[in-house]
């Protein structure tokens, strides 16, 4: 028998992704570790290996094919010394993703009252209310009971429709192939016997019918010349779970502003230091390192909130956002408290580089317990951050830039920069996240403490 290979969940919070492109085709032989797929999850493409030996005996996902359901069975792998051909005709056939479980659940428990038997009569329906009389006789033969996966009738073999749908379009005299079916992918299901049949048929009671799948979205309108441009599971996730974030995070913004002119003319002596070792530091590795210190210095900061629940850390793993071409990415550097900053930059470096050719594996992306964004690059002066749960806080790093200011009694320039930590206030006190800003400042006006 052929083995079915099947959608992998390429990370923990991945139900769907999209066959961005086969690497084999069908007839080819694989062995254990080759690269079979490349697969889009929502935070990076992916390479699927094989973990058998065999023959690609048939492909039943088409390659660009989006919202593939984990556990979805994408091919057919023949096992040494089986007919490749065989095993590819023996199996059914399969024009895309399978519907979602709960749907395809909702479809199957269309008329599991009285689906037993050949002769059962459409069930009752709440309010007393039954079908539009049949067109035959109540006690005329009916074709045997059929599960969602049974053969169907000859001339009917090809529509999809739930056993209830089909009973009923019989007892009507209703031809399946004049509906549209409105239950996932394409199947006809008892709500569209109802409106063939004007209507006659009550809702399904509440407790036997799923709810039903959510309306699509009306199509956007408008006459200004424009371009649409299909989501990426990255872009959507992000949109769901910044949305979830702006919604049930309560977000306490604290804002302070840091001279940089003692961490600047570090950087320079460092790098002057470093620069036989091929490294060079950034503003933003020192920042990091900083951050780090603060939490553990502050360590009511360096908190997840989960319900009932505080989860206080013992490390500082930092979250760096980073800009790639199909939206952000956090990369961790894991307990950075306790790195050198050559080795914060040398990471970070790294995972940049392959955060943006969607190399990242998910333990490199998911986790940490704070993050940074820094977006002085671009002039930004300042902003306010979206927390990323489950972590309680987000430090919002502005440009570094020349402003008047004041030193004990003089007025002079310095380098200045804003920073602004979002906090999540049900896990953390305002007072708690102005003395996590206040020794985050002091690190960076004093940065020796970075590197003692």
């Amino acid at each position: 028998m052929p083995v079915e290979l099947k959608m992998p969940a390429l990370s923990p919070t991945m139900e769907e992704g999209t066959l961005a492109k086969w690497l084999v085709k069908e007839g080819d032989e694989v062995k254990s570790g080759d690269i079979l797929a490349e697969i889009e999850t929502d935070k990076a493409t992916m390479e699927f290996e094989a973990v058998d030996e065999g023959t690609v005996a048939r492909i039943l996902v088409a390659e660009g094919t989006d919202g593939v359901k984990v556990g979805t069975a994408i091919a057919l792998i023949a096992a040494e010394g089986e007919d490749a051909g065989a095993a590819s005709a023996a199996a059914p056939a399969v024009s895309g993703p399978a519907p979602q479980k709960d749907e395809a659940r909702a479809s199957e428990h269309e008329g599991m009252s009285g689906e037993k038997g050949p002769t059962s009569a459409p069930p009752q329906q709440s309010g007393g209310e039954t079908p539009a009389a049949p067109s035959a006789p109540a006690a005329a033969p009916q074709p045997a009971a059929e599960s969602p996966s049974a053969g169907r009738g000859e001339g009917q073999d090809r529509i999809k429709a739930s056993p209830l749908a089909r009973r009923l379009a019989q007892a009507q005299g209703v031809d399946l192939s004049t509906l549209k079916g409105s239950g996932p992918g394409g199947r006809i299901v008892r709500a569209d016997l109802g409106q063939a049949a004007g209507g006659a048929l009550a809702k399904p009671r509440a407790q036997a019918a799923a709810p039903a799948p959510q309306a699509p979205a009306p199509a956007f309108e408008t006459e200004i010349p424009h371009e649409a441009v299909k989501l990426s599971n990255m872009r959507k996730t992000i949109a769901r779970r910044l949305t979830e974030s702006k919604q049930q995070v309560p977000h306490i913004y604290l804002t302070v502003d840091v001279r940089l002119d003692a961490l600047l003319k570090l950087r320079g002596e460092l790098n002057a230091s470093l620069s036989s070792r091929g490294v060079k530091l950034s503003v933003n590795d020192m920042l990091i390192k900083a951050l780090a210190l603060a939490l553990i210095e502050v360590p009511e900061c360096n908190v997840s909130f989960a319900g009932d629940q505080l989860i206080k850390y013992s490390r500082a793993d930092i979250s760096v956002a980073v800009s790639i071409p199909n939206g952000l990415i956090t990369p961790i550097v894991a307990d950075a408290n306790s790195k050198s900053l050559s080795k914060i930059s040398t990471e970070v470096t790294d995972l940049a580089g392959r955060a943006k050719e969607g190399k990242l594996q998910p333990h490199e992306y998911q986790g940490g317990t704070a993050s940074i964004s820094n977006m002085g690059m671009f002039g930004i002066k300042q902003f306010d951050a979206v927390i990323n749960p489950p972590q309680g806080m987000i430090l919002a790093i502005g440009a570094g830039e020349k402003r008047p200011y004041v030193e004990g009694d003089q007025l002079t320039v310095a380098t200045v920069m804003s920073a602004t930590g979002s906090f999540d206030h049900r896990a953390i006190d305002g007072a708690d996240g102005a003395r996590f800003m206040k020794a985050f400042k002091a690190l960076v006006e004093n940065p020796l403490g970075l590197v003692a």
